[in-house]
């Protein structure tokens, strides 16, 4: 029992998650009541308060936990809290949604807690056993979280499809971790990197890294492993759509983070490579797919998967500098996706949610603060200073420089300059388009309140970005020595 006290004092905040989230699905099965569904949400941004305290706060100076299977460092406790935030959004956003929709069930917080804990394991593992545990962990509540409306056919569609491929990169990753492992002989990150520097880097290893990449690409849609992210955020309901676009990508890219650059850095000039091909198709279909799309949810996937193609430009530079401007990256990207769901779940027409980039048209005239709010995010997502999204690019494609990555990052600014077009154009269809019906004002103060305070962080970002940057360099450099 007192061996086990130091690795339970690692893992307290996770420990607090489940155990908060067992107790809420006890009472949520006993009182069998599903308009409680608010109540059990507000317990768990309680729940999760708590849990980040004690991230930023750790009651142990010690790191490892369970024999090195889980760290505990800077980066860790970095990703945790842009995690345990992003949950915390999607719980504050679904105030009133479920219930207005119908489809209210006390199981939606309880998933979001399951699905929050096992990307807390994630951006804490340090061997391919662990980082498949908790991947796992969080990906089966997802998948029923895409298909949580059962009474609609997108829905269901939406998290078979998940499902699916979901299991296919799955598999190409567990086959990834067996081939790392027959060619090691250990599943831990130190163990891998300190056989890789004796004794080289065989062909076999190199097709491991190939399929644990190909399983991680697909975690933070990627291309070619993109295919799943249209439909689903189209398929799910709005919150849920917000919740894959936050937490599931920052744990997703933190863990791509960490299972390559500490397992292998005697073999970045073998991994690089694909990383650089996967990271500048993803920023070119990211900008050119999304020109075409009529619904505003698809607009945002193929939007994201530019996005990621971002941060893996970052990652494919393998240095400390590349590492603190994903960090940058991703915590912009938290809060811009953030408000723009804010305002897309304020996109009411006689009760009814619509989704169509047109029924945006005249909105200045009718709702201009939230006109404005929303002109905010489209032009922070497209990168053009001063706002909050310039930096988190300027960080990356520094980084990408700096190791002498000029072809991709050139590609980097060129898909960025095309997809400005497809931002620039919802605003002036809200500013400039002759005026669709209005929408409801009946807006909650959650809306609000999210698109609010993520408008005033992407506009006066800069008045943030030194204890950022700093926090961000200390995460990188527990990552990158």
């Amino acid at each position: 029992m007192t061996s086990l006290l130091p690795s339970v004092q690692v893992l307290l905040p996770e420990l607090i998650v489940a155990g908060a989230g067992l107790l809420l699905l006890v009472i949520g099965v006993l009182q069998a009541n599903d308009r409680n569904m608010s109540v059990l949400s507000a317990l768990s941004i309680i729940v999760m308060g708590v849990a980040a305290y004690f991230v930023v706060a750790p009651v142990t100076l010690e790191t490892n936990a369970f024999n090195g299977a889980f760290v505990e460092d800077g980066f860790a406790r970095y990703a945790k809290v842009l995690i345990l935030l992003g949950a915390a959004i999607t719980l504050v956003l679904s105030q009133g949604y479920f219930v207005r929709e119908k489809i209210a069930r006390f199981e939606f917080p309880v998933l979001v807690m399951l699905s929050t804990l096992g990307m807390m394991l994630m951006v804490s593992a340090s061997s391919f056993l662990a980082l498949y545990m908790g991947l796992e962990l969080q990906s089966l509540a997802l998948y029923v979280l895409a298909a949580f409306n059962r009474d609609s056919v997108r829905s269901s569609e939406a998290g078979l499809k998940y499902f699916v491929l979901g299991a296919l990169s799955s598999g190409m990753m567990l086959y990834g971790i067996s081939l790392i492992y027959g060619f090691t002989g250990s599943t831990e990150f130190a163990h891998v990197a300190t056989v890789i520097r004796q004794s080289g880097v065989p062909i076999g290893l190199i097709f491991g890294i190939v399929f644990l990449i190909s399983g991680l690409a697909f975690k933070v849609a990627a291309v070619p492993f993109h295919m799943w992210t249209p439909d689903v955020y189209e398929g799910s309901p709005t919150p849920i759509t917000a919740f894959f676009s936050m937490s599931p990508k920052i744990a997703a890219m933190a863990l791509f983070l960490r299972a390559i650059i500490v397992p292998f850095p005697d073999a970045i000039h073998q991994w690089q490579q694909v990383i650089i091909a996967v990271s500048v198709l993803s920023m070119i279909l990211g900008s050119v797919a999304a020109i075409g799309q009529t619904n505003i949810k698809r607009l945002m996937a193929y939007s994201s998967i530019g996005h990621m193609g971002y941060t893996l430009l970052g990652l494919a530079a393998g240095t400390t500098a590349g590492v603190e401007g994903v960090l940058i990256y991703l915590t912009i990207y938290l809060a811009t996706n953030a408000g723009v769901f804010a305002c897309i779940l304020a996109m009411k027409r006689n009760g009814q949610m619509v989704e169509t980039i047109s029924d945006l048209a005249g909105l200045a005239r009718s709702q201009p603060r939230l006109a404005f709010a929303f002109a905010v995010f489209m032009v922070s997502l497209a990168g053009v200073p001063p706002l909050a999204g310039f930096f988190g690019k300027f960080y990356v494609f520094l980084a990408a420089i700096e190791a002498h990555l000029y072809a991709a990052s050139i590609i980097g600014v060129l898909a960025s300059v095309v997809g400005c077009f497809y931002y620039l154009r919802i605003v002036k269809i809200m500013y400039f388009d002759d005026p669709a019906p209005a929408f409801d004002r009946d807006q909650t103060l959650s809306l609000g309140t999210i698109w609010g305070a993520a408008g005033a962080f992407s506009l006066f970002f800069i008045v943030f970005a030194a204890p950022i940057w700093s926090l961000a360099e200390f995460g990188a450099k527990a990552l990158v020595p």
